[in-house]
């Protein structure tokens, strides 16, 4: 069964969920090129050149694994298709997690004050699309039900 998370825009859920879904697809578009277009500069942010050595080629990698979320993310945005939506926020957690996970065990060389940053802005990306979804679900479930 099809089933579109409110088209017409009455519920303020909606809204919260495309709004989420496009600030998390925004951040990839721009972290995606950044890092498929510039890696060096990339290379160069605090947060990242203290990892083991630059690997151009890893980096782009990961700048078009980016993009490629950002795509999903867009589309899931512009159709508000139930499913959709559900994978795109679950792909982003499946990214999101064990980039949290990995340097929340390598924030040695960084600062209190820096590591503190970083994990909010890497745990930010766990919580939002972790709402995001179950605002999704649970309108899913309401409707489904």
């Amino acid at each position: 069964m099809r089933w579109t998370i409110g088209r017409d825009g009455r519920d303020r859920r909606d809204g919260l969920v495309r709004a989420g879904l496009g600030v998390l697809a925004g951040t990839q578009l721009v972290l995606g090129l950044w890092v498929l277009l510039l890696p060096e500069l990339f290379w160069k942010w605090p947060w990242v050149s203290h990892l083991p050595p630059y690997n151009e080629h890893l980096l782009r990698d990961f700048g078009g694994a980016g993009l490629a979320l950002a795509v999903v993310l867009c589309a899931a945005v512009a159709t508000m298709e139930r499913r959709l939506v559900l994978t795109a926020l679950v792909a982003y957690l499946a990214s999101s997690v064990p980039h949290l996970v990995f340097h929340a065990g390598h924030l040695a060389p960084l600062s209190a004050a820096s590591g503190a940053g970083f994990m909010a802005l890497l745990g930010t990306a766990v919580v939002l699309p972790t709402v995001l979804l179950w605002l999704a679900a649970s309108r899913g479930g309401a409707e489904a039900g």
